[in-house]
């Protein structure tokens, strides 16, 4: 890992450090803005936003910043090689009940790309905090214990796994897709969906398998994860950890981008899996 990636991580901490009293101070109402996509902001994932970008701000090897808070690029420095798009709380609504949620950052070189992401991390901040980072073609799972995050373990995941994370509203999937997710069931899969991105990845990821989908629907043509913040992120991890992430036909980094809050269809699972997502959409 290079000095600079280094450097982006070790801020990553920092700021996960600070979301984390954010979160236990526990202001879970709406504020009075939007972001770019409709959605009215909590003022969690406006305070979460205002720490990253500060912090982030700092690095002399950043080159811009993006927020899926934000509706605009932010330039860093302009001769420098690392561009990062990050979400600085997803699944905020959730803190509300008490559940999992977390922090999603990719680290793009030169350009905002799937082609061009070279790192990815996230946060999920539950019962415990844990960062995952994807780099260098290994994924690693480090644990916040007192102040700082050590390291716990490389996750691999098997062929096959048993879990199945099937997200976006049933009444507006396609009949093949809500065929295949029966036949899933049918075969012993078993329902882990909490409706947060990030804990639901994260509990196929330790587990050793199985399937997130959130798919093209009848009202989403495009799917509703974004591309930059979120599914290019964990598409990376899932491809250093021995799986696969589609779009139903066409695997997740080689998709094209043309603006920042662009969506896509996602699945990201075990090979086994994966294959007959294949099978099912293409």
């Amino acid at each position: 890992m290079n000095k600079d990636i280094q450097l982006i991580i070790n801020t990553i901490k920092i700021c996960s450090i600070k979301i984390k009293h954010i979160i236990e101070k526990g202001d879970t109402t709406k504020s009075d803005s939007q972001n770019s996509t409709g959605d009215t902001q909590l003022k969690l994932d406006i305070q979460s936003d205002i720490v990253i970008q500060n912090e982030l701000s700092k690095l002399k090897c950043v080159r811009s910043i993006v927020s899926e808070e934000q509706d605009e690029i932010i330039n860093i420095n302009q001769n420098a090689t690392y561009n990062i798009a990050y979400d600085p709380l997803d699944g905020s609504s959730l803190v509300d009940v008490n559940l999992s949620v977390g922090s999603i950052y990719g680290i793009y070189q030169y350009s905002y790309s799937g082609k061009n992401i070279v790192g990815a991390v996230y946060v999920v901040f539950g019962p415990r905090v844990e960062m995952v980072v994807a780099i260098d073609k290994q994924v690693k799972l480090y644990r916040l214990l007192d102040h700082s995050f050590e390291y716990i373990q490389d996750i691999h995941l098997q062929t096959k796994g048993n879990i199945l994370a099937p997200g976006s509203t049933q009444a507006m999937w396609y009949p093949h897709h809500k065929q295949m997710i029966d036949d899933f069931f049918t075969d012993g899969y078993r329902l882990r969906y909490s409706g947060g991105m990030v804990p639901d990845l994260h509990q196929i990821l330790l587990k050793g398998g199985g399937l997130f989908s959130y798919p093209a629907t009848k009202d989403l043509t495009k799917g509703k994860l974004r591309q930059l913040f979120e599914v290019f992120p964990f598409a990376l991890v899932f491809k250093f950890a021995g799986g696969d992430a589609i779009d139903g036909e066409h695997k997740l980094l080689d998709i094209n981008t043309t603006h920042i809050h662009d969506t896509t269809a996602c699945f990201f699972g075990s090979l086994q899996e994966i294959k007959k997502v294949y099978e099912v959409w293409s």
